[in-house]
């Protein structure tokens, strides 16, 4: 931008890295700021400075995904109130008859519903039941939270609405719904199935008992009406992204149909809502936005489309790096303006949502629902270590990008 010049424009980028370095990091020294604050003050503060003006920042966020977002939250919200998490957990002690059968079962429900309903979504409901059953079944939690949290993550990558970087890659792209999950669903179902087998190498001492006897099943509260109404407008949800509506409509459409209730208070519904991660995606959409104001778009598109052009395999280890060093949504959202231009769109969106996602296992640090489980494991005596995660998250995340490379080089 020509306005933009000399200390100001060093200034603004300054802004911009200090922004991603603090969204990466998750708080600054001395200061009571999480990624939302700083992402949002980082957007004020380059608004202010003039780097990118007001009209253009409103024009910077992707109300597609902000919706998107925001319709899954009410969703979610619906379900967890309803009890239906709690079926889930109550299914899997039922039918999980010794420590191998609860590993798998847990790996398949987390998966297969982080795919639907957001992965952050699923462990801070399923970690208290995770915690819960294994002390019933007198089991060192770790391997199952590990499991839980892991399969999360890769389950995600199956669909447009299994995590936050897919909903903006799937917005981005304009993909249908069904062809995201043609390509990714196979693979994040095989990831699950490598994520089983690593556990139970690592373990094998603590998942050799054969059998569990006389478990009670948890008693679980259920509002069977709300139950309904949620199941149904999640069934009405995923026919309208099969029918190809665009996600965001059918998703604020099952969240309006939601809203629409004699029994439910809406005020408790939006106090489940994440109104924090709304404010951290639209201050980073500003905050990235802002690239293209200063005028270094291009240096960086020069940068990433001989990247883009070497194919799936140097692209995947660029977002595997790049995720674990600015976390997966600012990753995604840098190269967010430069794929349209890339030699096949699609197939770099494809590797983006596989690499980013499948990057998260890495390390303790390496996605948000990871944290999320570490500290409600840690508020209730369970300390999942930075190491002990490292000793399983290694290996997860190497055979699974391996094994997420070839299927895309297969598939594309």
């Amino acid at each position: 931008m020509a306005l933009i010049q000399g200390g100001v424009f060093w200034l603004s980028l300054a802004v911009v890295a200090v922004t991603i370095v603090g969204v990466a990091v998750g708080r600054f020294p001395l200061l009571r700021m999480n990624r939302a604050t700083i992402a949002l003050t980082g957007a004020a503060l380059l608004i202010l400075l003039g780097a990118i003006p007001l009209e253009e920042a409103y024009a910077a966020l992707d109300l597609d995904t902000l919706t998107l977002l925001f319709a899954m939250m009410i969703l979610n919200a619906n379900l967890r109130r309803a009890g239906f998490f709690h079926l889930v957990g109550r299914w899997v002690v039922q039918r999980a008859h010794s420590p191998r059968q609860l590993l798998a079962f847990i790996i398949l429900s987390s998966g297969v519903l982080s795919a639907v309903f957001l992965n952050d979504t699923i462990v801070l409901t399923f970690t208290p039941l995770v915690l819960e059953i294994c002390r019933t079944l007198k089991q060192r939690p770790i391997p199952y939270l590990i499991a839980l949290v892991t399969a999360a993550n890769i389950g995600s990558a199956g669909t447009i609405t299994g995590n936050p970087q897919n909903m903006i890659i799937g917005v981005a792209s304009g993909m249908p719904f069904l062809r995201f999950t043609g390509y990714l669903g196979p693979v994040a179902l095989m990831g699950l199935v490598l994520i089983w087998i690593v556990l139970l190498g690592l373990y094998r001492r603590e998942l050799a008992v054969d059998r569990f006897d006389g478990v009670p099943p948890p008693s679980v509260q259920a509002e069977p009406r709300l139950l309904r109404k949620s199941l149904v407008a999640t069934g009405l949800m995923v026919l309208a992204f099969l029918a190809g509506m665009p996600i965001p409509q059918a998703a604020l459409g099952a969240a309006a149909l939601l809203l629409i209730s004699r029994r439910v208070d809406p005020e408790r519904v939006f106090a489940e809502v994440d109104w924090s991660l709304l404010v951290f995606f639209a201050g980073l959409f500003i905050v990235t936005g802002s690239l293209e104001t200063l005028g270094v778009s291009g240096q960086l598109f020069a940068l990433m489309q001989p990247v883009a052009e070497r194919g799936i395999v140097s692209l995947s280890l660029v977002a595997v790096v790049l995720s674990n060093l600015i976390s997966n949504v600012p990753a995604v959202l840098l190269f967010r303006p430069f794929v349209p231009h890339f030699p096949d769109p699609t197939q770099a969106w494809l590797t983006l949502a596989m690499a980013t996602t499948f990057a998260g296992n890495l390390t303790l640090l390496g996605s948000v629902a990871n944290l999320i489980v570490a500290e409600i494991a840690r508020r209730r005596g369970v300390e999942m270590g930075f190491g002990e995660y490292l000793r399983a998250g290694v290996p997860i995340t190497l055979l699974s990008l391996a094994l997420g490379i070839a299927w895309l080089l297969w598939v594309l």
